[in-house]
């Protein structure tokens, strides 16, 4: 059957005017082996490198749909894992931007907090479950799940500082700080003398800060515990009455409550943030105040205890010399927590502040990256060695985007400029390299719309006032106080010759364009006009020329291209239309419930559509008002509606955040664009219908331009029946096992891994089915065919490798036990033919044997073939260890043996490169101890 009607696609092209998003926080990267100058921040569904010199985007790495919650640089700054909304993690190399190293279904809600080790090996992720996954980045799968808190997890670290690699440590919104033995899953040690939830941690060398939703913070001093001293320690810090731990002996950490630090700010603390080298501690509540503090040394630490103790003998002026003697020696006893913490100059910020990264650099220089709520960047550096002086502002990023939702898009007529109007002002942008040519400050913006001939936009604000705007001068030509309340809609006359604007003060009002002339300064002249020695200019004003006067509040308007009928929506739910010429009342349209927020007619005024806040669209006739069709279009209020040019399809946008294209004409959806995240407030479509550009609540414009790649419905409709069915295959809300009650996994059930398990099931029937052909010369199934393998041994093993680490256990967890038992009837085969792959098949057996052990070990039958497994993988593991250990002590002969004989020593310029690293840290470190000194 051949196509009846050709559609063709329209494809995301890219979103841009967010810099940094709310929700997730921002991290200082390496990139180009330059750090300092490039961070990352979550913009919506995708991450984007910023360029802090630059101003510009260096690179982005996406994904479809979800929101990022959370972000990570690793510790080397070369790769970065992002958390999303639906509880996934991704990571990805700066190197190569384009895919993903690795995916990983873990959590079943948003992803809070992810943390990396020292070596970037092992990374734990916290999330609003509840739970703590710990992941192995080579790997590329989880290795413990951590179930113990009762409320979303705030933060996460691994405890790696006092030689010990097991141990992480997590704070929730339930009040606790736990830490956890990651050997055994379990928490050994959990601090209950918090009273508010504990809402960040941060670890400056042997201290540990707590963040509360009080205006102190928690320090609790962490020591690692001998054996031989157990007891004493426990009566000492019994004595004091200042630890926090009982008398158990399966703890290796000493765990003292120090005291508290006092924030400036009030409300709960946010996020707490300390530098690489964990000197500088800086944190922020719920304003705009950020608080650095300075960790001293115990050299610096022990001169500000004898300042502070010769202090108070000049105020007291009768210490007898012995007691001086006495306190000298007992310094290290006397040490407070003000002694070893300083605190810094505090920076204040112009907005809400929503996430920070800091970075210490030579010369003690601090570098502060904060991101505001008004979807800015801002760049401050301070020296903490001085006191007096206060932090300098180095680089703002808010040129970039609209620092609140834009709530109106409009085209040029040539479609290559794009105009967005927001609370704050009005920006100007290239279509090819979506860059801000120009922005413009104004008041509140509802509606826009570019004049003919593309010098000047018309700006409708929410006070009821009309603004002329330069194009190119960036620059207010007049305000109009067009209405009393607010404008909503603004066209143009089919004519070009003027335009007409609707309020809420139930007036719809016509204007006429006219040029008029304007005094402007000798200094203007040469950037309006190329006549320099004029000093009059011509510049666009317009003239009212008749109003319509409602019942009800006008929502939106529109005039057909015939310049016969002005329609009108209205507060009413109806839509009413009249005669352009003599305002005479043609037809009124009835059959929505709720206000008509939008609407359009096509271009041969035939149909009129109608976008209302009752969810649906309906299509109407404009000769009699007929309506042809209501569909049900989006899950909340329809907010824009457009016809395409020359066509009866049209775009509709609402608040459910979808983008959705129509047939007027057989009443199909034809197709759902990626939409916003969050609600969707206005579209426009360039004059050729190429490119349509969207904006949303998530401050993202997000462009879409039509290819040749044509549309069949069908096979989209089936997509999304998929699609939904996908969702519902999901089932990730257990993630135990039912004969192993006691033992979660640390992946979650995912469609991939569903599919997965079905493969594997697949491979085994073919595999059967190869097999019992017999003698005769079997034929090759497509599916070995397309794989290229001869063997049944060969299929199974690429099949297994096909299967994403990350769904490798979820797979093999839904596979039947007779299919489990056929499947170990092959591997011994499978062991001796491709013992090059004996890391993969172990890690299947392993997990096999883990969860089927007891029916596995009760059956008489497979105790031989339990032996023989055991006998070949013990051997095959241990020539591979031995081939390992024999390569790297060859290559370790060679390597002297060629350094001898050549009289050259290998690697030499990664050694030197090492050694000159090594050698500016000791003298940054030795700049630092002098000026301290000096200090």
């Amino acid at each position: 059957m051949g196509l009846t009607k050709q559609y063709l696609a329209y494809r995301a092209v890219d979103s841009f005017n967010i810099i940094a998003s709310g929700r997730a926080n921002v991290n200082f990267a390496i990139y180009n082996r330059i750090q300092g100058r490039y961070f990352a921040a979550a913009a919506a569904e995708n991450v984007i490198l910023w360029d802090l010199r630059l101003g510009e985007r260096v690179l982005t790495l996406r994904r479809d749909k979800q929101e990022v919650t959370a972000l990570r640089a690793s510790p080397d700054r070369l790769h970065v894992a992002v958390g999303y909304v639906d509880g996934a993690v991704e990571i990805f190399d700066l190197s190569n931007p384009e895919e993903s190293i690795c995916f990983l279904a873990l959590h079943k809600s948003a992803v809070s907090v992810l943390r990396y080790d020292d070596q970037g090996i092992r990374l734990i992720t916290g999330s609003l479950d509840t739970d703590l996954v710990v992941v192995d980045t080579l790997e590329q799968a989880g290795r413990q799940r951590l179930i113990g808190h009762n409320a979303p997890i705030t933060d996460a670290h691994f405890l790696e500082r006092l030689a010990v690699y097991h141990i992480a440590v997590s704070s929730s919104k339930d009040t606790q700080i736990k830490f956890w033995n990651l050997e055994t899953q379990f928490c050994f040690k959990t601090i209950v003398d918090n009273r508010t939830e504990v809402w960040a941690l941060a670890f400056t060398g042997a201290l540990m800060v707590a963040g509360c939703g009080e205006s102190t913070m928690n320090v609790y001093r962490l020591t690692r515990k001998d054996s031989n001293d157990v007891k004493t320690n426990a009566s000492a810090n019994a004595i004091e009455g200042l630890s926090v731990d009982d008398d158990d002996t399966i703890s290796p950490i000493n765990i003292m409550n120090c005291g508290v630090i006092q924030r400036a700010g009030k409300g709960r603390c946010v996020n707490l943030i300390a530098d690489p080298s964990e000197r500088v501690l800086s944190c922020h509540g719920t304003n705009d105040l950020i608080e650095n503090f300075y960790f001293c040394t115990k050299d610096e630490a022990k001169q500000r205890l004898a300042k502070r103790l010769k202090k108070a003998r000049k105020a007291k002026q009768i210490k007898e010399p012995e007691e001086e003697e006495q306190e000298d020696d007992n310094n290290d006893k006397n040490l407070s927590l003000s002694d070893e913490i300083k605190r810094l100059n505090s920076i204040k910020t112009r907005q809400k502040i929503k996430s920070l990264d800091i970075l210490l650099g030579g010369q003690n220089e601090l570098r502060i990256l904060v991101s505001l709520a008004n979807n800015s960047v801002q760049l401050y550096s301070m020296k903490t060695t001085s006191k007096d002086e206060d932090a300098k502002m180095l680089r703002s990023l808010n040129w970039q985007g609209h620092q609140s939702e834009v709530r109106s898009v409009c085209f040029s007529s040539d479609g290559l400029a794009i105009g967005s109007g927001s609370a704050e002002s009005f920006k100007f942008w290239n279509r090819d390299s979506m860059q801000c040519l120009r922005s413009v400050s104004t008041d509140y913006i509802l509606s826009c719309v570019f004049t003919p001939g593309d010098r000047y936009v018309l700006l409708g604000l929410k006070s009821g006032k009309l603004l002329i705007v330069d194009v190119g001068a960036a620059d207010i030509v007049e305000e109009i106080p067009a209405h009393d309340q607010e404008l909503w809609s603004i066209i143009l006359l089919p004519d070009q010759k003027g335009c007409a604007t609707g309020s809420s003060d139930c007036t719809v009002k016509l204007w006429t364009f006219e040029l008029i002339d304007a005094n402007i300064k000798e200094t203007d002249v040469d950037r309006v006009t190329p006549m320099a020695n004029s000093r009059q200019v011509k510049v666009l004003s317009l003239l009212h020329k008749n109003t319509l006067k409602l019942e009800e509040s006008v929502l939106c308007v529109q005039i057909s291209p015939n310049m016969k009928y002005l329609a009108v929506g209205l507060l009413d739910s109806t839509v009413k239309v009249f005669f352009l010429d003599t305002f005479k009342f043609y037809l009124s349209l009835y059959g929505h419930k709720l206000p008509i927020l939008c609407l359009d007619i096509s271009y041969d005024s035939t149909l009129i559509a109608t976008g209302s806040a009752d969810r649906n669209v309906k299509i109407w006739g404009l000769d009699f008002g007929d309506c042809h069709r209501s569909l049900f279009a989006h899950d909340d209020s329809v907010m824009a509606l457009q016809f395409i040019a020359k066509t009866h399809m049209f775009f509709t946008c609402g608040k459910d955040g979808k983008i959705k294209q129509w047939d007027a004409d057989t009443f199909d959806k034809i197709i759902t664009l990626p939409g916003h995240i969050g609600e969707a407030y206005g579209l426009a479509i360039s004059s050729n219908g190429r490119y349509l550009i969207t904006c949303g609540s998530d401050r993202t414009l997000r462009l879409f331009e039509r290819t040749d790649e044509p549309i069949v419905l069908q096979d989209i409709q089936e997509e999304e029946r998929e699609e939904m069915e996908n969702e519902k295959l999901a089932t990730g809300e257990d993630h135990g096992m039912a004969l192993l009650p006691g033992l979660k996994l640390p992946s979650k059930k995912t469609v991939g891994s569903e599919k997965a398990a079905e493969s594997i099931l697949e491979c085994l029937d073919v595999c059967k089915q190869y097999e019992l052909e017999g003698e005769i010369t079997p034929t090759l199934h497509p599916l070995m065919k397309a794989l290229d393998v001869k063997t049944t041994t060969d299929f199974l093993l690429i099949t297994f490798a096909r299967i994403r680490s990350s769904d490798l256990e979820e797979a093999l967890l839904l596979l039947p036990f007779p299919m489990v038992c056929e499947l170990l009837t092959r591997l011994p085969s499978l062991i001796e033919k491709r013992s090059d792959e004996i890391e993969l098949i172990s890690k299947v057996t392993m997990f096999l044997f883990k969860i089927h052990m007891k029916p596995i070990s009760g059956a008489r039958h497979m105790k031989s073939l339990l032996q023989q497994i055991i006998n070949l993988l013990t051997s095959e593991v241990n020539a591979l260890r031995d081939c390992i250990g024999f390569n790297l002590h060859s290559l370790g002969l060679l390597q002297t043996e060629v350094e001898k004989r050549e009289d050259i020593e290998l690697f030499y310029e990664a050694l030197q490169d090492k050694k000159k690293r090594e050698k500016k840290r000791r003298q940054r470190e030795t700049l630092k101890r002098q000026l301290i000194h000096m200090a």
